[in-house]
């Protein structure tokens, strides 16, 4: 019983490969991230060291949504070339994002391979691609020149969005249970 309990809280192979082959996700330099953070700041909350990864994750963030949309400001063929940057650093952000996720959940002792960070990366997924709409909407209706400071602010917002979403999953599942509150006495 305790096999099957045990496959069934393991991620499918399937979805292992999904993660590696499409997403280009390695657990073992996720390990290695957060290994590295405890290390450098053993002193800290989880919480705190978490926070750390999120405002290095950001300012990667804000650097790549500018600059995925940086070649709309040239005009004419700009829009052909801000296409295929899209989807190159969407991928890349995308990845970044479900790295900062694993790494919070590490923090928090999380099992990486447990099947239920799969729903937390599917997570993930849902918010990449609504904080890419906001750029692109931007670049599609008003001056190209906005689409560099839009995507790169939307980045950072959704890298924030997600670090502070992750902080705050593992945080309360990892809480103790609180104490039962008494009934007020009747009388």
């Amino acid at each position: 019983m305790a096999s099957k309990q045990q496959a069934a809280d393991q991620q499918s192979l399937f979805t292992d490969d999904l993660f590696y082959f499409i997403l280009r996700l390695r657990k073992s330099r996720i390990r290695s991230v957060a290994e590295r953070v405890r290390r450098m700041y053993p002193d800290e909350s989880p919480e705190r060291q978490a926070r750390r990864l999120i405002a290095s994750t950001s300012a990667i963030s804000f650097a790549a949504g500018g600059l995925v949309h940086a070649p709309a400001a040239v005009p004419g063929f700009g829009i052909v070339y801000e296409g295929l940057g899209f989807v190159a650093g969407a991928s890349i952000l995308t990845r970044m994002h479900l790295y900062l996720v694993l790494e919070i959940a590490l923090l928090f002792g999380k099992d990486i391979d447990q099947s239920e960070r799969v729903k937390e990366l599917v997570a993930v997924l849902a918010a990449c691609a609504a904080g890419a709409a906001a750029p692109v909407a931007v670049a599609l209706t008003l001056n190209p020149a906005f689409a560099v400071p839009a995507g790169a602010l939307a980045a950072t917002a959704v890298t924030q969005a997600i670090g502070e979403s992750a902080i705050r999953r593992y945080k309360r599942a990892t809480a103790p249970e609180a104490a039962p509150v008494p009934a007020p006495a009747r009388g």
